[in-house]
């Protein structure tokens, strides 16, 4: 190519020493839990939205992985709240946290569920592409998607032992794998335009895919099921994870985009770190043959990404909410002057799997 902008790749500011994977207790965990979840509460959860969603989720796991009641402000959050989902499969994401109280009895989200439910089956709402997958935009396949839509209907699904809300969205990531999954490199598109892939290999991107496809597995196992497109799944996470061990730097982080490519280079991306972290550690469960690596490089990336949550408890160096890119450069916005939700709630995620690194985490336990 010919052009590059590498401004943002020269200018990045050079990575932290990470911690040591040793210095992940369980003290230091949920005393960085804490920190991270009252920064964000503080800051406050204005909107039925993604990034609440994705937020809300990992609070509610946290709290079941350490044992302790759901805090009041979480459950009083859905108080008075219908599912919006303004046209768009983003704001599906809140449904996740939302069927999981429900099946635990803190709130009444009947609603919520069947709304969410219709909209998301309804091809007339949550548009289709040539192979089925729902669009994330008319015309558009992303990654993201999967994350957003596939945490509600895989908790649902489990909660309610509707089997036929796990196996539909066996077959989305069936159909994203198809189409965003590079067959040389392993790795996801962000996303595709008119059934086209644009190959930029965006990290935050990829992580939703492997917690997507780790998601999928553990509602499986906890419904003793085996969709047909189970070891399609299975063996593309598996494909992904391989791909993308290699690519990670000696400081623990990843690239924004995972590749190394060139006008990204060095451009350091936290909440895509903690999700490949969270997804390793889960998938090993799944993947036997890959546990032992998998468990030491999950462990490192976790340790990295959390050197840069703040005093504050603010995941510093995540990416801003970000929609499809024609070129690598567009990938290049990283905030630390602001809080990022999806920040936030991937590294509760990352904490919640360290802390419990073989728990099915989409089971539900009474």
């Amino acid at each position: 190519m010919a052009g590059e902008d590498t401004t943002s790749s020269l200018l990045e500011a050079p990575p932290l020493t990470p911690l040591a994977p040793a210095a992940l207790t369980p003290a230091f965990l949920q005393e960085t839990a804490d920190r991270i979840i009252n920064a964000t509460w503080d800051a406050g959860l204005p909107q039925w939205s993604w990034g609440e969603g994705v937020y809300l989720l990992a609070e509610v796991r946290y709290f079941e992985t350490i044992k302790q009641p759901i805090p009041d402000r979480l459950i009083n959050w859905y108080s008075g709240r219908g599912a919006l989902t303004s046209g768009h499969i983003n704001n599906v994401a809140p449904g996740a946290a939302a069927s999981r109280l429900h099946a635990g009895g803190f709130i009444d989200a009947s609603a919520i569920n069947s709304t969410l439910e219709q909209w998301v089956m309804d091809p007339a709402s949550a548009t289709r592409a040539a192979n089925g997958a729902v669009e994330h935009w008319p015309g558009g396949v992303w990654a993201d998607t999967c994350y957003m839509m596939g945490t509600f209907l895989l908790n649902h699904g489990v909660a309610t032992k509707k089997s036929e809300y796990v196996e539909f969205i066996g077959e989305q990531l069936a159909a994203h794998i198809q189409l965003l999954q590079n067959p040389k490199t392993k790795l996801f598109a962000h996303g595709s335009n008119k059934g086209e892939p644009l190959w930029n290999y965006w990290g935050r991107g990829n992580a939703w895919m492997s917690l997507s496809c780790v998601e999928f597995l553990d509602a499986c196992t906890a419904l003793t099921i085996k969709p047909t497109n189970f070891e399609t799944i299975k063996r593309a996470l598996a494909d992904q994870l391989s791909a993308l061990i290699p690519l990670l730097p000696d400081y623990g982080i990843w690239d924004v985009l995972v590749d190394h490519q060139v006008e990204n280079k060095g451009v350091l991306e936290t909440s895509a770190t903690a999700g490949f972290g969270a997804a390793m550690l889960r998938a090993g469960t799944h993947l036997p043959e890959m546990k032992d690596q998998l468990d030491q490089v999950g462990k490192r990336a976790i340790a990295a990404a959390l050197t840069y949550v703040d005093s504050d408890g603010i995941l510093t160096r995540t990416s801003a909410g970000t929609v499809l890119q024609l070129i690598p450069f567009g990938y290049s916005v990283i905030r630390s002057d602001r809080m990022q939700l999806w920040g936030q709630g991937l590294a509760l995620n990352a904490i919640a799997a360290m802390l419990k690194p073989d728990k099915n985490f989409v089971a539900i336990e009474n």
